[in-house]
Order: structure tokens, then sequence, then C-alpha cells
């Protein structure tokens, strides 16, 4: 049945950008269904159900938070059996093959729980939106330092630049801006974090499926992303980013966590195996 559920959760979002990804996923010849989540105080962005009867338009009427309000329509798949969810930013788009070939891949690979492809700028510019299991100097100092040597050399490691992404690989954090998971993962591990209004939502997801499930990055399919970082234009949205590090670490350690140092330990040697193989 090929049965895809997916959810766009949307905040006072710009109505033709929005359309670019709902085209972009309605556009499959596979059975899937598209929710939208609207944390708008107005509902105004209701007009987008009309694109498409396989939409459903879920007015929340506050700001729920991007997690919670993604949760809303996961637990419709979850309740439905759908096999697989993707969890969609408002400012990504992409060709009509991204879901058929991830569907298949996903298919093969039941050990997967989460995969997300290439991710570019409009521009055709490299994303580099896999990651380590991060630590305080990755997510806080590494903010504030200014660009030079050892700010790029921190973010070669971190962000797996090394790695060349030109290959299939398994790394602990995959970005929440294309998600497309399996929902038995979902199950095994929990739905996102509400405890996280804005950021690291993704991060703690991407983290507890893969300590039950392979998480894998596949480039053999590009999707563009707007990308716009703003929380470092915004004063708000950065006290959001701050305080979500602060729930984060708080919830899995901050200078003394085992688990990371095993699984950023444990995904550097495989990758700098395979770079040289």
């Amino acid at each position: 049945m090929n049965q895809i559920h997916a959810s766009i959760v949307l905040y006072n979002n710009d109505k033709n950008q929005v359309e670019k990804v709902i085209k972009s996923f309605l556009s499959t010849t596979y059975n899937v269904h598209l929710y939208l989540i609207d944390n708008s105080i107005d509902n105004s962005l209701s007009i987008l159900s009309n694109l498409d009867a396989r939409i459903t338009y879920i007015f929340i009427g506050s700001n729920l938070g991007y997690g919670k309000a993604h949760n809303i329509a996961i637990k419709k798949s979850l309740n439905s059996n759908i096999p697989y969810h993707i969890v969609l930013n408002p400012d990504v788009w992409f060709s009509h093959n991204v879901i058929e070939e991830l569907f298949q891949y996903m298919q093969n690979n039941p050990d997967v729980g989460n995969v997300m492809p290439k991710i570019l700028y409009g521009n055709g510019e490299e994303q580099y939106l896999c990651k380590l299991a991060p630590t305080p100097l990755d997510l806080i100092f590494r903010r504030f330092l200014p660009e030079g040597k050892i700010k790029e050399q921190m973010k070669e490691k971190y962000e797996l630049r090394f790695t060349g992404y030109d290959k299939i690989m398994e790394v602990p954090i995959l970005s929440g801006c294309f998600m497309f998971l399996r929902t038995k993962s979902l199950e095994d591990v929990g739905l996102f974090d509400d405890r996280y209004f804005m950021y690291l939502e993704d991060v703690d997801l991407s983290r507890r499926i893969h300590s039950k499930y392979k998480t894998i990055f596949y480039p053999d399919v590009t999707i563009y992303h707007g990308y716009a970082k703003e929380s470092y234009a915004n004063p708000q949205l950065l006290k959001y980013h701050i305080k979500s590090a602060i729930s984060y670490f708080n919830k899995w350690g901050w200078f003394f966590d085992k688990e990371r140092s095993k699984i950023n330990k444990k995904c550097l040697h495989a990758l700098r195996a395979s770079k040289y193989d």
C-alpha cells in the first residue's frame, strides 16, 4: 500500500513557500497523506488544505512549539499503523523521486529508523547537517566563537565534513528539516520530547533512535532547504536555542556523558576507516 504520512508545522509562514514543499511531497505515486499543523494565531494558511484532498489541516491557534505540534500528526500515524512518517520543514522542496527512493531504501533495510537525504541550499551549496552527538563546546561555545581556524577545525569534526558527504553513512544526529522515520522506531523510543519548545528536539530524537536503530545519511537523492539560521539574527530565537541547549544537557549530561563519548568514538572510527578503504 506504500502508506506514508508526513507533517509540516506552520507558524506565520509564506504561503507560496509552503506550497512548494506540499507539492514536492504530494507529487509521489505512492499512497500518502499530509498533515498541516498550524501554530499561527490566525488560520489564514487554512487555504492550503484546498490544494489536495490528501491534506488534513489542523489549526492550533497558539504556538505549541515545533516537536509538540509534530507529535499531534505522528500520533495519528501510529494510531493508524502507518509504517513511515516524514517530518518536513516548511522551507524544503524536492523532486518527485525522493520519496520513492527513500521508501525503497527503508523497505530494504528494516534496521534503519531514520534516513536523511543530501541537503543543499537553493544555490546548490552543501549543507553539513550530519553531526556527532553534541558537547556543550559544540552547541554553546562554538556558537559565539568568531570565524577562524579553531572554529573551522571544530566544524570539520562535529559536522563530519571530512567525509565529503558523498556516500551512505551512519551518523548519530540527523537534521530535523527532513526526517524519514520508521514509525516502529518511534514506538520503541518515543516521540519528540516536548520539553524543547524549539531547537534540539531533532537532536534528542535522533540520538534516541540511534540507540536502537541505524540513522542513515543517504546522499543518492537530494532536497533543497532554505535554512535561514534565524537564531543568529533574532534575539528571541537565540533565547529559545540556548534554553533548549540547557534542557538537552540537563537531560543527557554536560561534560560527563559516557554514552555520548561511546557514540562519537564509534562513529568517527567507522567513518575514518571507510574514508581510506
